[in-house]
Parts: C-alpha cells; structure tokens; sequence
C-alpha cells in the first residue's frame, strides 16, 4: 500500500471516531462527595472496603504521585478545560488492583476510558516504585534484624529465624504463544510466572524477586533470586545468636521440603518417628504458615494477581506485583500490625563498592560455600529439635 493510500485510510478511520463527552468534571465531583468530603456519604468503614486501606493512607499516596510526577497533577487543557483530577486517576489505578476488574469497568462512576483508565495504572505503578519502593521494599537494616530476630523468637520459639521462604505462580493468560512452553509446569497447566518472597511474623514481605518462568521449580528460583547477594558481598547486618550451646554467625529462612539443605534454610523432616522431631516438625509447619498467610493477604487485598494477568510484557507485571507488596506493606504499617517502626532512622551506612581484588572474590567464594554447607544445616537443625523440645517441656 502506498503512502497516499495509507494516509487516506487513516484520515477515513479518525473520521469515523466521534469523541465522547464523559463529563469528567462530575466524576471527579461524585467522587469527592462519596469518600473525600467533610462530610462524606459513604463513612471510613466502607472507603477502608473498597480502597483496601484507610482515607489518610491513600492521601497520602495521592500527594507522594502528585509531587513526583506531573501525570498525577491537575491539568488543564488547550481549550481551558481542567482534566482528570489525582483523585481520579488513582482511584481508577486502585479500583483495577483491587478488584482485578477491566480497564473500562468503572467509566460509568469515574468517568474515565478504558486506555486513560490502563494508562493511569502503569503510571500508579511505576510511580509508587519509585516514590515508596526505597521505603517499603527494602532490605532489613541491623535495626529491622534484631526486631525480626526477636519478634520470631518470641512468637514462634525459633532463635536466629530472620522469616520464612516460599513462591508462588501468577497465570499469565496473554502470554505468547512462543514463549508458553517455558512458562507453562505440568502441575499448573497454564502459563505462570513465579514470585519467591521473604515475610516475617507480621506478615511484613521483607524480599520480593518476581519474573521466573512458571516451567522452574522453587530450587531454580532461588539460585537465580538475589536473596543472598549482601550477605555473599560482606554487607549484610550481622546476626549472631546460640541454641543448644552453639553459637551461629548467620541468620535463616524456614523453607518446605523442596528447599535445599542450606546452612540458611531450615527445613522439616519428611516423616519423623520420635516425639522431638515429631515436635519440631509441628512447630516448623506452623511457624512457616507465615508466608502462606503474607500470599493468602496479599491475594485476597489485591485481586488483580489472584486472577489471570491480562497484560502482555514482563515488566509492566512485575511493577503490579510490586505496587501491590509495597502498599501492603504500607498497610500493615498504618494499621500498626507490623513490628516495624519507622519513626525512627536506623539506616545503615552505605557500603563501599569497590573491584577487582582476587582475596575479595576469594572470600565470596568462601562466603558461598559457608551459605551452602550441609553439615551446619543438619548441625542447626538437630540444635532447635532440641531447643524446640526443651521450652515444650517447660511449658
């Protein structure tokens, strides 16, 4: 087709496009005297419902996206007219992770089309990323350790357990024909994509490493995930702690039983025959439950990853999955679930980065191979069987 041709073509289809008159100024309107009026017609309970958090948080939010970007500002147009307001904007974002509804479901109530409406939840993602994610998706300081450290060894009788380690998949329903073998385990039948998190007590999701293809089991995610990358670097907040007379240098994860048998990760025993291990094996499940509690959350406060993903590139699913870990987080924290505090600072100071020397990569080697060793994983687990069986008798 030539270029005249094609240029025609064009024009014929604009032409036949008719804009359509949305009223946006009455969503924005409706929607201030639902939730955000003086007096609001629906109260705190319903707005905590439908927003998944309370009123406070999300003007929070909403303030952070305005002074970030200029998308989440109020603008006005060439002809004066003022455009989609934050509160619009975000609304619609939060509407589509938490009810993993269609873009164009809420047009009716918002007033916003189904492109703005998918447009606004690519920029909400990547927006909080960028605003919160140093905040709510970081790595525990040396202050964060030693609440983690105290918290589980109060609440689940395991000194040393920094939390406990599991994945899970995401279906994936537009993903490419070409790429469906790879991302497709015979388990789940349908493209995934898998998710490896980290989350405490609390149900504070302290690790988060997403994108590996649904065909791996959690083994090869972990050899890919970066869980381990400071303390392989010399960079990690130490951790020192004693059970049963042995003293420890390294903190560990609760893992289920596909989980390598790594000085870092505890796990159960298969089918245990004595009442110490039978124990153990009881309080190593049910401490565990930890992360199946944090996905059981996390799914059910965000609809839109309990469902199929209905997105086509990698990177835009992985700034959802995000989003929706960082404002659980946030979550926890302003209902003051967490253990966590931030009102006060205890940042660690950055680590020099620095290159090339043999004896550093030296001691990474040595590092790994401390991470791996067999021997202080069965050594650490007979210690807490005894640990375990000991503060059962006492109680």
């Amino acid at each position: 087709m030539s270029y005249v041709k094609k240029v025609k073509v064009q024009t014929i289809i604009e032409a036949k496009k008719k804009y359509l008159h949305r009223g946006r100024e009455d969503g924005h309107t409706r929607l201030f005297k639902d939730y955000f009026a003086d007096n609001p017609i629906y109260p705190s309970s319903m707005f905590r419902r439908r927003f998944r958090m309370t009123k406070e948080l999300f003007l929070r939010i909403v303030e952070g996206l305005s002074n970030h970007s200029e998308y989440f500002q109020m603008r006005v147009d060439a002809t004066g007219r003022a455009g989609l307001s934050p509160l619009q904007k975000c609304t619609a974002a939060i509407r589509q992770l938490a009810y993993g509804t269609p873009a164009d479901y809420s047009d009716e109530y918002i007033r916003i089309g189904e492109s703005i409406a998918i447009e606004c939840l690519k920029k909400f993602c990547r927006c909080v990323i960028e605003v919160f994610g140093g905040q709510y998706l970081r790595r525990p300081t040396t202050h964060d350790v030693q609440r983690i450290l105290q918290l589980h060894s109060e609440h689940h009788g395991f000194p040393g357990m920094l939390g406990s380690i599991d994945c899970m998949h995401w279906e994936w329903k537009n993903c490419p024909v070409g790429w469906k073998g790879q991302f497709t385990r015979g388990d789940h039948g349908v493209p995934t994509i898998m998710l490896e998190v980290v989350a405490s007590q609390d149900l504070w999701i302290w690790h988060a490493f997403f994108g590996v293809a649904g065909s791996n089991n959690d083994i090869n995610v972990l050899n890919q995930s970066p869980l381990f990358n400071n303390v392989l670097q010399g960079c990690a907040p130490q951790v020192q702690f004693v059970v049963n007379g042995t003293e420890y240098n390294k903190g560990y994860y609760l893992g289920d039983g596909i989980y390598p048998e790594w000085a870092t990760i505890v796990k159960s025993f298969s089918h245990p025959s004595d009442p110490k291990r039978k124990k153990f094996k009881e309080m190593q499940e049910a401490a565990r439950k930890d992360v199946e509690r944090a996905f059981g959350v996390l799914q059910s406060r965000w609809a839109i990853i309990r469902g199929a993903a209905r997105l086509w590139q990698i990177k835009i699913l992985s700034d959802i999955i995000y989003t929706c870990i960082i404002l659980h987080n946030m979550i926890i924290e302003n209902e003051g679930i967490s253990a966590t505090s931030w009102s006060d600072d205890h940042e660690d100071p950055p680590i020099p980065v620095s290159q090339g020397p043999v004896q550093q990569f030296q001691q990474y080697l040595q590092m790994n191979a401390e991470i791996r060793d067999c021997s202080v994983h069965h050594q650490l687990r007979a210690d807490l069987v005894e640990h375990i069986w000991e503060r059962f008798k006492e109680n």
